[in-house]
């Protein structure tokens, strides 16, 4: 049994998988210590996989598709959900600094 094979453009899209990015955002966002920014991570982790898990279950295309025999690259959405709410935190941080 061999390895399968996937371009880098398919574990990029992983990465920037919009509802990923959006609610880790908000989340990061929202965290009022650096600590929460890891449960931010997480969260958006799980609620972006189920959701790309039930958009391709219907059968919608989508950037970073979740199925029972494609790949899920749960290490690139993990490290991904984790930069995605630091930038948010540190977004929040820098706008109320300026304020």
């Amino acid at each position: 049994m061999t390895v399968p094979y996937y371009p880098w453009t398919v574990w990029i899209w992983a990465g920037l998988d919009p509802v990923l990015i959006g609610l880790a955002l908000y989340l990061g966002w929202t965290a009022s210590q650096f600590g929460k920014v890891f449960i931010a991570a997480i969260i958006a982790l799980a609620v972006s996989v189920l959701v790309s898990w039930a958009i391709g279950t219907v059968g919608i295309p989508w950037p970073a598709p979740v199925s029972h025999d494609g790949p899920t690259f749960f290490p690139v959405r993990t490290v991904a959900a984790l930069l995605w709410a630091i930038l948010g935190f540190s977004a929040r941080r820098l706008v109320r600094r300026g304020a």
